[in-house]
């Protein structure tokens, strides 16, 4: 069993092996995460999957404070050492890399990336994880690729986490289609209803993954759900 806490947005916090990982730490620029206050987040890890506002907005901040290992494209593990932060990890497309809750490898996602301040932050990419708690797939911001096929020769996922909103991103239908590259049954849809271009109708979302025989959470921001898992 894996603990996923939403913090809206394509920011969550992943605790497994008895460590907590932050992904795409955006909160404080989310009106519809007003709630969530970033100063009781702690973190072991964080994991950014690309430089954009919406992923990093809260990034130095978090990571300052918490001490956490930032493990992040190349490039901006670079920016965040002009910043300061010391305790990062670089890393690229391939892998694995082990870690003391399992392995990590980097892959393709078809995106833009560049940090806020117009610095450039390198590919754009998802991750592969397997702990001895389940295996899961966190896609960052992507569209649906065919690279997606490669990675059950690496991972039998428990549950994946994909971008559903459209526009900069996969919408719906895509994303089932990337359940089936991947071949998993269980997701987490995020980036999803922030912002006029991603806004999706929810009901039809349920639906549409109900139909394809695939189970999608959507927890409200500041829940925390258990995913079970094979392990």
């Amino acid at each position: 069993m894996i603990k996923f806490t939403f913090y809206g947005h394509a920011c969550f916090l992943i605790e497994t092996v008895g460590k907590k990982m932050l992904f795409d730490p955006f909160i404080s620029g989310n009106e519809a995460a007003k709630n969530i206050d970033i100063n009781n987040i702690e973190a072991d890890y964080i994991f950014i999957s690309h430089g954009h506002g919406d992923h990093t907005v809260d990034l130095p901040e978090i990571a300052k404070r918490t001490g956490a290992l930032c493990v992040a494209p190349a490039e901006i593990s670079y920016w965040l050492e002009a910043k300061g932060i010391k305790n990062v990890h670089s890393m690229n497309h391939g892998g694995p890399i082990s870690f003391d809750f399992g392995n990590v490898r980097g892959v393709q996602a078809v995106h833009s990336s560049s940090m806020a301040d117009g610095t450039y932050a390198g590919n754009p990419m998802g991750f592969v994880f397997n702990t001895k708690d389940g295996n899961f797939y966190y896609a960052g911001d992507t569209a649906l690729t065919m690279d997606m096929q490669l990675i059950p020769r690496w991972s039998k996922l428990d549950f994946s986490i994909l971008p559903i909103g459209g526009n900069f991103t996969m919408d719906v239908m895509d994303a089932i289609e990337a359940c089936r590259f991947v071949q998993c049954n269980k997701v987490v849809g995020v980036h999803y209803n922030t912002f006029p271009p991603v806004q999706i109708n929810v009901v039809q979302a349920m639906e549409s993954f109900m139909q394809a025989g695939i189970q999608l959470y959507l927890p409200i921001i500041g829940d925390t759900i258990e995913i079970e898992t094979a392990s």
